[in-house]
Parts: C-alpha cells; structure tokens; sequence
C-alpha cells in the first residue's frame, strides 16, 4: 500500500501545444529552451571583460555558430551514447531502431562526450583553446539539465525507485501502482539549479582566467550529483543493478554510477591542472590577447 501522503501524478498532457498535425512536445521544448538559455548565458559571459584576463575569449559571432555544433553533438552523442551503453543488443537485432528517436533513449553520458568533441573540434576550426570553450560550457549547462529533468517529470519517465516510506512519493501511470521516488525533480534540483548556482559561484570568484577549472569543476559536480540521484532513481529495465540490489545500504550499482566514475576523475585531473598552471596560454597567446584588447 502507498504511504498515507502519497501524491497521484498531476496530469500533464507532454505535448505543449499542436501545429495542426504536428505536435510539439515539452520534451523538445526543453532541449530549445536549454539550449537558447545556454546561448544567451554564453554571451553574457563572453562580453564581461572582468572574466577572461588574457585569456582569448571567443566573439559573439562565435558563440552564435557554436551553438549549432553543440545541439548536434548532444543529439548525436546521446542516442549513439544510449545504444552503446544502455541497450546494444536491441539495437543490434534491430539497426534502424536506432533513428527512431521518437521513441525515447538518450544518454546524458553520450550527449557530453558528443558536446566536448563537438566544441574541440569547433575550437580547432577558430584557433581557440578547447579549455576556454569548455569552461564556458560548464557554466552554461546546468539551465539545459534543469529542464531536460522537468520534462522527464512531464513525460512521467526515468522514475524513481519504489520508496513506500516516502510520504510524497508520486505514483506514475507507467511506474505500476506503487509509489515511487521522483527522482526526475531531485535530478533537476541537484544537477540543474544546485549545480548552476554553483557554477555561477565560481565563475564570478575564479572567472576564465585558469582554463579548465570550471569544466572541471562542473565534471566532478556533476558525477557526485548524479551519483547520489542513482540512489533514488530505478535503473533502465533492460541493465538493472549490475551489482547488488535496489537496497542501497546493500549495493545497488548502476550504469550511470558506472559511467561517473571516469567523470568524476577527469574533472579532478583538470582542476589539478588549472591550479598548477599547466593549462594556461603560453607568453605568445597572451600578448596576441594583450594586442587585440588594445
């Protein structure tokens, strides 16, 4: 039996609105509304000169073509991410299956690794450094996160685990009848707000001026914050734990626990970079900087 105060999901209807035959989701609207966020956040920092010392900086004009780079590496690299790690042998049995995004399966892990190839490579084509790129990246991010979240909350997916003590767990349509954690709202407060304020912290205390410490930073946030929301959410039906149990005082390991652990790693390993100075502009950099602001 659900606990006493148990919340009944809230019907939310996931298309926001229809053009005629054409639905628009909330899903979507979330990737735009991330992503526009993102771009107008982007260009507020770049144009802050407090931030960036002789760091180069990217133009306005660059960050307006970047944008394009990023949401395709993030929509490229989060469903080749999803069939690699969350659901191969379906997808091996069924090739095409895999252009059918409409009917879900992205993988944040694979949508970040898609975004940092899609940044160094723009980097390479406007003679940036890929640190500059990703730090700005890292302290734009968490917007896409937060809404991302909430519209898996919309759409009633990537519920929680079962928590029959919880009293506002929420009971949703295809989580059976049993109460369950929505761990979709703690993914958003944890990895969207909490990790943006953090962010916005930092860059205001440490602005660009030690490149890869904020995408460091934003790393290891978020592989701590996902890690912890893993204990809460269910994991993909098709994996399950790969260790142990749902219990969590017993085990209970998860892919996307997997899958941060290399995170988590490599944002230490960049933030110990930035602080020794290794990753800084080399004396040239810096004058050709020096000359361009002058």
């Amino acid at each position: 039996m659900p606990p006493l105060l148990a919340l009944p999901f809230p019907a939310i209807d996931p298309v926001a609105v229809a053009i005629g035959p054409i639905p628009i989701k909330w899903y979507a609207l979330s990737y735009i509304a991330g992503l526009v966020g993102g771009w107008f956040y982007a260009r507020r920092l770049v144009a802050a000169d407090r931030f960036w010392g002789v760091v180069r900086r990217p133009s306005l004009n660059d960050i307006d073509d970047l944008i394009v780079w990023v949401a395709l590496g993030v929509v490229l690299g989060g469903r080749i991410g999803y069939v690699l790690f969350y659901n191969l042998p379906l997808y091996l049995d069924d090739p095409l299956e895999i252009l059918a995004i409409r009917n879900g399966g992205m993988s944040f892990h694979g949508g970040f690794l898609g975004a940092v190839l899609a940044m160094v490579l723009f980097a390479r084509s406007r003679k940036l450094s890929p640190y500059t790129l990703l730090d700005l990246a890292a302290v734009v991010v968490p917007i896409g996160l937060f809404f991302g979240r909430i519209a898996n909350f919309v759409n009633g997916e990537l519920w929680g685990r079962i928590a029959p003590d919880f009293a506002y767990a929420v009971v949703f349509p295809s989580g059976g009848p049993l109460a369950r954690h929505p761990s979709q709202l703690y993914e958003a407060a944890t990895e969207g707000a909490l990790l943006f304020v953090v962010m916005a912290i930092a860059v205001r205390a440490f602005g660009f001026r030690k490149p890869g410490l904020l995408g460091g930073l934003f790393v290891l946030g978020y592989a701590l914050a996902r890690t912890f929301c893993e204990f809460f959410r269910e994991p993909d039906r098709q994996l399950g734990y790969l260790f142990g149990t749902g219990d969590w005082r017993y085990g209970g390991i998860t892919m996307g626990m997997l899958l941060c652990v290399p995170m988590a790693l490599i944002g230490i390993a960049y933030i110990v970079l930035a602080a020794r100075g290794v990753t800084q502009p080399r004396p040239e950099q810096a004058e050709t900087v020096r000359a361009d602001a002058a």
